[in-house]
């Protein structure tokens, strides 16, 4: 074969090739365009537990395609309050640092947290793993808090519990009252997961709380949680740096609710029912405990109200 002819040949090839990996880039957008308006980012699901609250830090939204660092929160949002197991998404390449927000969100313990308090507890997650690919496409992979086991015995408590011992009271207050003082008087606060990280009871859920009788703060707060929903009463759970307990909104405003402080221990084990952290304003709340009840009034907008 001539020389030239063979050396042609090789350079159509490499040309070929160039243009081809110059073109990745177009195809891989070409690929991310045709996914998306196939309904690739659709929400295909909510269950029963998903909650329509309106809230100012995070909000449901439809669009799952983010912009920014806030439509990112809210998609996080509300995949995890809708209940599915596994979602995926696309970044936009209108919007440069998408992954590398959601990488940041991801690796942020504390921001993840805070969104699983506005969810119901059946839909918070216990682990949330998130991993993308060179077509930028996210992919969300939640574990549950609770077993569809024990979501079914805890609701039928919850029955029980309505049933018996709320009856048929109509007084929002009264109600959750009732409620409060009833996990109060059922439940020990499990001083040995709290202290020493001894673990003998499911004391951080509601499980613990309802059906072992213990519980540290967030399942009690879990617990007080779901009785506030199956009553459409809007909350949701405040964590600071060492604490969590219940925002409650009755009438049009917010207050603090926290058995946790209601519940104490007492010297002689004797068991108290306190109401010093009931439906109380921040205002007061100040005025009770400023060790464990500081929390960020940007993430928890609501409760910036005053008496």
């Amino acid at each position: 074969m001539d020389k030239k002819r063979f050396l042609g040949k090789w350079l159509i090839k490499i040309s070929i090739l160039l243009i081809l990996i110059g073109s990745r880039s177009f195809f891989q957008e070409l690929l991310i365009s045709a996914l998306s308006a196939h309904g690739e980012v659709e929400l295909e699901s909510k269950n029963n537990y998903y909650l329509t609250y309106t809230y100012s830090y995070i909000k449901n939204v439809d669009n799952f395609e983010p912009q920014n660092k806030t439509d990112l929160l809210n998609l996080y949002y509300t995949v995890i309050n809708s209940g599915v197991d596994e979602f995926s998404f696309y970044c936009p390449k209108e919007y440069k640092k998408c992954l590398d927000d959601v990488v940041e969100l991801a690796e942020n313990q504390n921001e993840l947290s805070d969104i699983n308090g506005f969810v119901h507890p059946f839909n918070s997650f216990d682990t949330i793993e998130t991993t993308y690919d060179s077509l930028r496409k996210v992919q969300l992979k939640i574990v549950k808090t609770y077993t569809d086991k024990e979501i079914e015995e805890i609701n039928k408590k919850v029955d029980e519990i309505i049933k018996n011992v709320v009856k048929e009271e109509k007084d929002t207050k009264k109600v959750i009252q009732l409620i409060h003082d009833y996990i109060i008087e059922h439940t020990k606060y499990d001083k040995d997961r709290a202290d020493f990280n001894k673990v003998n009871y499911a004391s951080n859920t509601a499980y613990g709380v309802l059906f072992e009788g213990y519980g540290v703060c967030n399942g009690y707060a879990d617990a007080m949680s779901i009785f506030l929903n199956r009553y459409n009463i809007p909350n949701y759970k405040i964590a600071s740096a060492n604490h969590i307990w219940n925002a409650v909104n009755l009438d049009g405003k917010w207050y603090h609710l926290d058995l946790t402080w209601d519940d104490p221990i007492t010297k002689d084990n004797k068991d108290v029912i306190l109401h010093d952290y009931f439906l109380i304003t921040s205002n007061k709340l100040k005025t009770l405990d400023v060790t464990q009840h500081t929390f960020n009034m940007e993430t928890y907008v609501e409760m910036k109200s005053e008496d």
